[in-house]
């Protein structure tokens, strides 16, 4: 792995990290600004977050910006700009079917649907709304940088596609925190992987994962009311219909 791929973890590990120094920082100078406690406990985390996703995004894309060394994917002639642009949006569509077959898969198995790092990262987003851009945005390029272009890209330099995307995935999932929803994340990896492959452009997967978490952040904090309606409508159809069962 070249040095500057090295860089690039260390900074990404270092900010994975920062909170438990960063958050209580940002309090301390929250509360000896006047600021209540209780409110700059909810936000701090928040605004950490925005600050080291934004600064390790720079750091990263600067450390690329130098480098130029090319794995063997980037090796060969990527596509157009605009078969990128295409791919890019059959990304979105892709990503979103291999996670519902991944969600099929995992209910099948008994795992119960629903992630508390989603549901963390909302209640945390609903304090500092400028923690989307962390969501949408500096996360994916981060990830798709770390899990594709280095951690993919380098073991696809050695190994078949699968294993490289299987490991890579693996790591993915390890680094949510969610190994109950393993397959979510390996099949989210898997699709990422084959775009990442198949333009030789890591524009497209962070494209396609940029355009994935602002889809599901709008979704679930700007509509929250509405599809908490939906599932309480859900629920009561669904035992309106459990009733008449028992019935007949």
């Amino acid at each position: 792995m070249k040095k500057e791929y090295g860089f690039i973890l260390i900074t990404y590990i270092l900010m994975q990290f920062s909170g438990i120094v960063g958050v209580q920082f940002l309090f301390w100078i929250g509360v000896s600004a006047g600021a209540e406690p209780d409110r700059m406990a909810a936000a701090a985390p928040g605004y950490w977050t925005v600050i080291s996703f934004a600064l390790a995004t720079l750091i990263t894309l600067l450390i690329l910006r130098k480098s130029a060394y090319k794995n063997k994917i980037e090796q060969q002639p990527p596509v157009s700009a605009g078969a990128a642009v295409i791919w890019s949006i059959l990304g979105v569509f892709l990503a979103f079917s291999a996670q519902y077959a991944a969600i099929i898969i995992e209910t099948a198995l008994g795992i119960e649907q629903g992630s508390e790092n989603t549901q963390d990262i909302i209640e945390v987003v609903k304090q500092v709304p400028l923690m989307m851009l962390s969501v949408a945005l500096f996360g994916p390029i981060l990830e798709e940088i770390v899990f594709r272009k280095i951690l993919f890209g380098s073991l696809y330099n050695k190994m078949p596609f699968f294993f490289a995307a299987l490991i890579s995935s693996l790591v993915f999932s390890i680094a949510h925190a969610e190994l109950d929803h393993i397959l979510l994340y390996a099949a989210m990896g898997f699709t990422f992987a084959f775009l990442y492959v198949k333009t030789k452009r890591i524009i497209v997967p962070i494209a396609a994962h940029v355009a994935m978490n602002t889809f599901v952040v709008l979704m679930q904090y700007v509509f929250a009311d509405e599809i908490e309606d939906m599932m309480k409508e859900s629920e009561k159809l669904q035992q309106t219909q459990q009733f008449i069962a028992w019935l007949l």
